[in-house]
């Protein structure tokens, strides 16, 4: 029956819905003590996200704290690397290093094919645990990053202010970088449908880094692998709604509206009316308060989430951040954001 699925995934299927449902991106990680603690103790990011214990009981801090309206599993767009052939590490304030950037098309065909139940048996078992945990009161939510993400970080070899390396590739040889997107559009395709079949109900592509590109080069690098992707899975698990966020993602909204995903995920540089005039009218929105706004007054964070789901009523939406929570965020203000979104419609009527 409908009016037992949890309510985020009632909204994301497109169903009537009392009110938006909340979740942030990021929202289990450091802007909580409870995880700044656990993190003293456990200091290797792989660690806590790839222990299965650790990974759950991260996953269900902000549950625990906050009851958002989707709890997320605690991970990262990298786990999936080690499974195809490529190592990697994150250091702490420096983010991710690949240790063996790829850079030839020798390196990109000694890749294998993603088995994410072989690979990730711990990412099935956290899925599986939260949904048993949450039941109906939140959906469970998986996430991928998208090839072109992907691709950027292996070929870099770590984080970038202006990928330069991976653009030389696409310009240079641009054969060697779409036989890298292909196979990682069919890996993460695999293990978004295990992510499914492990429990997780709606699940969010992130491509952080395709806003670096021109629009004309979003459509021959990233757009495709995306609309792969979404096949692929669509092809398994039709019912599924798919989330698609990118970061500056201005320049690219209507393009994103026409990769197949179910929702597209608005950052805070987009204004709630004028992104939702951009995106056809069957695909949903997700966003888009500023993060930095959680730094103000609590009455600062009622008033822009009033005017974001004021602009968003008539249309399927879900109430979330524009970006992840911010480090250093107050636990008060993420409660006032979960609060206010849960009351939105009391707030509205008394705005």
């Amino acid at each position: 029956m409908t009016e037992k699925l949890p309510l985020l995934l009632r909204a994301a299927l497109g169903q009537k819905v009392e009110r938006p449902p909340v979740w942030m991106m990021r929202q289990a990680g450091r802007y909580m003590k409870v995880y700044r603690d656990l993190r003293d103790n456990h200091p290797s990011f792989r660690e806590r996200s790839e222990n299965p214990d650790l990974s759950y009981e991260i996953s269900m801090q902000p549950f625990k704290a906050f009851e958002p309206d989707g709890v997320i599993l605690f991970s990262d767009i990298l786990t999936p690397l080690p499974g195809m052939g490529i190592d990697f590490d994150i250091v702490e304030s420096k983010g991710p290093l690949i240790n063996d950037p790829i850079r030839s098309l020798n390196q990109v065909q000694k890749l294998t094919p993603l088995d994410p139940q072989k690979s990730m048996p711990f990412v099935g078992e956290v899925l599986s645990r939260l949904r048993e945990s949450v039941g109906n009161k939140a959906a469970v939510l998986g996430f991928v990053g998208a090839p072109w993400t992907l691709a950027a970080y292996v070929v870099e070899g770590k984080s970038s202010k202006n990928y330069a390396v991976i653009k030389a590739m696409a310009f240079q040889e641009p054969e060697l970088l779409h036989n890298l997107l292909d196979h990682f559009a069919e890996s993460i395709a695999n293990y978004l449908c295990y992510q499914i079949h492990s429990g997780a109900q709606v699940v969010q592509m992130f491509d952080s880094w395709a806003g670096q590109l021109s629009p004309e080069d979003y459509d021959i690098f990233a757009a495709p692998y995306q609309k792969k992707v979404v096949d692929l899975v669509k092809q398994k698990h039709p019912n599924t709604p798919i989330i698609l966020y990118i970061s500056g993602s201005a320049g690219v909204l209507e393009r994103m509206g026409k990769t197949g995903v179910d929702i597209v995920s608005l950052d805070w540089t987009v204004d709630m009316e004028d992104g939702l005039k951009r995106l056809p009218t069957n695909v949903g929105v997700q966003g888009n308060v500023d993060p930095g706004l959680l730094f103000g007054t609590p009455a600062a964070i009622n008033s822009r989430i009033i005017d974001v789901v004021k602009k968003a009523q008539g249309r399927k939406h879900i109430l979330n951040l524009g970006h992840g929570i911010l480090p250093g965020t107050p636990e008060e203000n993420a409660r006032v954001f979960f609060e206010s979104g849960k009351n939105v419609n009391e707030l509205i009527k008394t705005s």
